[in-house]
């Protein structure tokens, strides 16, 4: 037994078969095509691939930005609250 149930045999029967029915140059134009498809498809999965890296890197860009904001932001307001506790205990 061979891939999914079909023999050797059966496989070169169909082979013969196709080859007489579509001949050597139309499959070897689809061939042609069908690797042009495949190769045309991969490099877009790889560009689409790289974009959505890039597009990660710079929202975790941005988030490391918004933090160290808030960060800056939560440190002004202790700040500004010990100045009040200080203010009110030298009053």
């Amino acid at each position: 037994m061979g891939v999914g149930g079909i023999g050797i045999w059966q496989l070169l029967i169909i082979l013969v078969i196709v080859l007489l029915l579509f001949g050597t140059k139309k499959l070897r134009n689809l061939g042609g095509d069908l690797g042009g498809a495949i190769k045309g498809f991969k490099k877009a999965v790889k560009e689409e691939s790289e974009e959505v890296a890039e597009a990660a890197e710079d929202a975790a860009d941005e988030v490391k930005e918004v933090t160290d904001d808030a960060k800056d932001a939560a440190e002004e307001v202790v700040d500004a609250a010990k100045e009040a506790v200080d203010d009110k205990k030298s009053s």
